[in-house]
């Protein structure tokens, strides 16, 4: 849990808000080559970090769409399943890896 430094008029800040892309197409465009060069690297990963430290935008169906790209870049061969990992309120979530394709593409 992340403290929130009160102001000094004693209010609390609201967190801002995530920015939210409405057109899936558009989304994936602006989403995807972090999670390409993430998986060039070849390091374990899971998304919600990756949208955390990136400050991704949301796309217009988050319960769904973050897990139709990681599915579509799997099927694309840049994304392997490398187990399981937690969230911050330890809910169980798929941790990935890149692929040796997606490593290969960097350097050629």
């Amino acid at each position: 849990m992340t403290a929130i430094q009160p102001a000094l008029d004693g209010t609390v800040p609201q967190p801002a808000a995530r920015r939210r892309v409405e057109d899936y197409e558009a989304w994936v465009a602006e989403v995807r080559p972090t999670f390409e060069e993430i998986a060039a690297a070849g390091t374990r990963f899971v998304s919600w970090r990756v949208k955390e430290q990136y400050r991704l935008p949301d796309p217009p169906d988050p319960a769904h769409d973050w897990g139709r790209l990681l599915g579509q870049l799997r099927h694309d061969g840049l994304l392997r399943y490398d187990g399981w990992s937690t969230t911050r309120d330890r809910s169980g979530v798929r941790a990935w890896r890149g692929t040796r394709a997606a490593r290969r593409e960097v350097t050629a």
